[in-house]
């Protein structure tokens, strides 16, 4: 199982931690997805350039 650690630009509201949440969690293979103003927790059988890549398509950034 893999975990990353996400450092996120432009979460900075609810509604964006919750729209980063839900794109993370609808992916498939993630487990787990615990998102803060500026970081993302991810846990799960994913690679990490596919939750970069979901996160950028919500709209953010990741650093």
């Amino acid at each position: 199982m893999a975990s990353f650690s996400l450092t996120l630009i432009g979460v900075e509201s609810v509604k964006d931690v919750n729209k980063v949440t839900t794109a993370l969690m609808m992916m498939d293979g993630v487990k787990e997805a615990e998102v803060g103003r500026g970081f993302a927790e991810v846990e799960g059988q994913v690679r990490y350039d596919a939750v970069v890549k979901t996160v950028e398509k919500a709209g953010y950034k990741v650093k």
